[in-house]
């Protein structure tokens, strides 16, 4: 393969993952794979889950993925403060009542990791590092612990997803360490769905990341709709977590 399409942390947004494969559809772009985090926080689990599976797309499991799939109280998340936490609870509470059982099932087989072969460069992909699902990977991590990392998993290229912040970063040694950003939950001040497109010739990477707008107010005015805590609609419509 010389080209891939990447995406993740879709969190239940349908109007932006829609938006996104239409986006993708009309570039003409292929070899898609999904970082996870399918559900949590928005309302639509089951048709982002519907929607991946019907095109057959390779999919990591999230943290979030992982606690609804085991009916968990637990999503796996790092909430910073009392008010955050509680919100969290309600979002994994609500997701776990309203996803199916063959969803749940679906969620529970997806694998940690996939490896790839990109030009000449061997590309890994995970949600959130190749120790933990839900380890985050900021861009300002240490530079040693970001090689040890890909030793690991012995990769020219990681690939992850989870702080829902994109960037792109290359290391000494020539490695690379690639964030997706996020489909439906954007935390870089931006509110428009994130994806990535990874090109390799040889040894060489071409990195893009392609924003695209989307219907955000259709997608909060639902949160709304619902028992979700509210403060998700505002956080979509600010792009800030």
């Amino acid at each position: 393969m010389k080209q891939l399409t990447i995406f993740g942390d879709i969190h239940a947004n349908l109007p932006a993952l829609e938006a996104v494969l239409a986006d993708i559809d009309v570039r003409n772009l292929d070899n898609l794979y999904c970082l996870g985090d399918l559900v949590g926080y928005g309302v639509w689990p089951n048709e982002v889950i519907t929607a991946v599976r019907q095109r057959n797309i390779p999919t990591i499991m999230g943290n979030y993925d992982q606690g609804v799939g085991q009916d968990s109280s637990d999503c796996g998340c790092a909430y910073k403060t009392p008010e955050a936490q509680a919100l969290g609870e309600r979002s994994i509470a609500w997701s776990n009542a309203h996803t199916s059982a063959e969803n749940k099932a679906y969620l529970r087989e997806l694998v940690t990791q996939i490896p790839l072969q990109l030009g000449d460069l061997k590309v890994v992909l995970v949600h959130g590092s190749p120790r933990k699902v839900n380890e985050y990977l900021y861009e300002d991590r240490p530079e040693a612990s970001l090689e040890r990392l890909l030793d690991m998993v012995e990769a020219d290229v990681l690939v992850c997803g989870h702080t829902h912040l994109p960037y792109h970063r290359v290391l000494g040694s020539g490695r690379h360490v690639v964030n997706a950003g996020s489909v439906g939950k954007p935390k870089d001040n931006n509110p428009q769905a994130c994806y990535l497109v990874l090109t390799g010739e040889g040894k060489d990477l071409s990195v893009e990341f392609i924003r695209v707008p989307y219907d955000v107010e259709k997608a909060a005015q639902a949160i709304e709709a619902t028992e979700m805590p509210h403060e998700f609609a505002d956080m979509l419509r600010q792009g800030r977590g």
